[in-house]
């Protein structure tokens, strides 16, 4: 195996160790410090892979816990068994590591620690190890993977892990141990993104933290408008209490509001993105901060107004068998009995209905539809042109949809002053300004001649081109699918 051909130190150590008989048939031996949760994991993958697993302990005499099979030595005894060394301690513990810095000369030192909180100190802890130990090769990795992942195998949790450091081969030989343990290896590098590798497990939800404060600030004020609209008005004006309304039926105006309000917002910043290069007459210029940042949370954004979606068709499929519906349905009918009153059917209502409904499924499909693509499983099937169809021509009939969905629904009801309740718009009103203005810059966008412009651009055509040399230019804008 090429993890064995590559340990200089391998054969001899093998040799004179009491490990040697059992390693002939093992891919290698591997070196642990760090008997906690995470090195009691990592060296069960090993044993599991093929590996022979040797920790060193400060008290070597407890090894109750640590997998069947591993051996547990003092620090500079296991060292002398491995030429790749895993760091499973914290940073404040390093200070061991210079007592044994003979046995550690020119092995792979794999530092997987993390810290509290991003950039605790002014430099990584792999930088730091490095500067410690100047004679080995300090490599960063593994700190992606949790504990429970690595118990948990292939089954859950995540199997991407990022490798950095200064040398290629014992890059190499980490790589090759992840690859054998089922999991996916990345070089990220030197170490100088090893403060980045860091940093990464300490994020919470970086590209949804965007998406998830503008959903619930559009909750929270729609909310509040359709309390006072609805609640505070029947109570104020006629002193009835409709305060049950809260739960369902203005829960069920909230959300679809919400929900086409942030799937527009899918694709307001590439309409803006694709003027802005018309301004500028280039696509080698970069995007304001606040619009790289709103790009990067798109799918971030969809997936929330998608579940924004499915809470509207659930709190509408039950809307039957509500009792203030069938206690409203019953009244009715027993007035019309009452008044021997008949209701004709009017074919032109049946078709607004019809059409309202119809709408409403079609959308929801697409909706659907542009959330399974935007699963990796899936998205990773497709090439680019699928991707971009679906994601971008689709995302655009069902924002379309939606649209048409909610003007079916209010129809003429913005012509009506008592819908105006306290010269308050209704709610539905509001969900149709942002679609709208995606829509029509949209449509502005498909005219030809604009559209030529627009992928004139993207292909690498400058407005001023004559007076910007591309020699000179730098700043690379971001590329955008419409």
């Amino acid at each position: 195996m090429a993890f064995r051909t590559s340990l200089d130190m391998e054969d001899d150590c093998l040799n004179m160790s009491p490990l040697g008989l059992e390693a002939q048939d093992k891919l290698g031996t591997v070196c642990i410090f760090g008997t906690g949760d995470f090195g009691r994991s990592l060296g069960l993958r090993l044993l599991q892979a093929g590996y022979l697993v040797v920790y060193g302990s400060r008290n070597p005499e407890n090894s109750s816990l640590l997998p069947k099979g591993a051996k547990v030595l003092s620090h500079k005894e296991a060292a002398e068994y491995s030429q790749v060394i895993f760091l499973a301690v914290h940073r404040e513990h390093y200070d061991f590591l210079s007592d044994i810095s003979d046995q550690i000369e020119g092995k792979v030192l794999v530092d997987i620690s993390n810290n509290l909180k991003k950039n605790q100190y002014s430099e990584s802890n792999a930088e730091y190890l490095s500067k410690l130990m100047p004679n080995a090769n300090v490599v960063k990795g593994f700190n992606t993977v949790s504990a429970w992942a690595l118990q948990s195998g292939n089954l859950d949790g995540s199997r991407q892990v990022s490798v950095c450091g200064n040398d290629y081969k014992s890059k190499r030989i980490v790589m090759e141990i992840a690859q054998h343990l089922g999991l996916i290896a990345l070089d990220y590098g030197s170490l100088r993104a090893a403060n980045e590798l860091e940093n990464y497990p300490l994020q919470l939800f970086p590209l949804w933290r965007l998406p998830l404060c503008i959903a619930t600030c559009l909750t929270a004020a729609f909310f509040c408008y359709c309390v006072i609209r609805d609640v505070v008005y029947a109570y104020a004006t006629e002193g009835k209490d409709v305060s049950f309304r809260i739960l369902i039926s203005l829960a069920n105006h909230i959300f679809p509001v919400v929900s086409l309000i942030m799937l527009a917002m899918c694709y307001l910043p590439g309409v803006i993105a694709a003027f802005l290069q018309l301004y500028n007459g280039t696509k080698y210029k970069r995007f304001p901060a606040w619009l790289d940042k709103w790009m990067l949370c798109r799918k971030q954004l969809g997936l929330v107004a998608l579940g924004f979606a499915f809470l509207h068709v659930l709190y509408s499929l039950i809307i039957p068998v509500r009792y203030y519906v069938r206690h409203r349905q019953n009244s009715y009918l027993a007035k019309q009995i009452k008044n021997n009153e008949t209701i004709i059917f009017q074919n032109f209502y049946a078709w607004r209905n019809d059409s309202y409904l119809s709408a409403g499924i079609l959308g929801f499909g697409f909706y659907l539809l542009l959330g399974i693509t935007s699963l990796p499983s899936v998205s990773n099937t497709v090439n680019w042109r699928e991707f971009r169809f679906v994601q971008s021509k689709l995302g655009y009939v069902t924002l379309l949809l939606c649209t048409l969905h909610t003007f079916l629904y209010g129809w003429d009801m913005f012509c009506h002053a008592h819908n105006y309740r306290w010269f308050l718009p209704p709610t539905y009103m509001f969900s149709l300004i942002v679609p709208c203005i995606v829509l029509i810059l949209k449509v502005i966008l498909v005219i030809p001649c604009v559209d030529t412009a627009v992928m004139r651009i993207r292909q690498g055509f400058e407005r001023h081109a004559e007076k910007t040399p591309y020699a000179k230019k730098t700043s690379i804008g971001g590329t955008l699918a419409l």
